[in-house]
């Protein structure tokens, strides 16, 4: 069973959230998702001050087995990105929770997060494949 830590929100494909103090959020890959991809060789972050919707696809992840869009769990702003991940993108693989975070983003409203699963959601969800 993949790590799934309980303070964290999850979209069900494989994005997690995490609200930070200021109002803003972390958004990354879930652990399930980086094992899925296998040895991460390349990431594709997007541009600070894009405009996204929930849904909208905002960043590549390349393995050597495949290349993964991840997908904005939350409608907001791109305030930063992981610059880190561009050099070392094997970051992910090592702590998807922690320096393999890949953007934060300005909410543009509080209603899409309640949509958003709690871990033990979000854990049922990536045991059913």
């Amino acid at each position: 069973m993949s790590n799934v830590p309980a303070d964290l929100k999850y979209a069900r494909s494989h994005e997690w959230v995490r609200e930070l103090a200021d109002g803003t959020v972390e958004v990354g890959i879930s652990d399930h998702a980086q094992h899925a991809l296998g040895d991460l060789v390349f990431v594709e972050v997007p541009a600070p001050g894009r405009e996204l919707q929930q849904g909208d696809a905002c960043a590549v992840v390349e393995s050597v087995k495949a290349a993964s869009d991840v997908y904005a769990p939350i409608a907001g702003t791109v305030i930063a990105v992981n610059d880190a991940l561009a050099k070392t993108p094997e970051l992910i693989n090592q702590d998807p929770y922690g320096a393999g975070w890949i953007l934060r983003l300005r909410p543009s409203g509080a209603a899409a997060a309640a949509q958003l699963l709690n871990a033990d959601s979000y854990a049922a969800v990536a045991e059913a494949g």
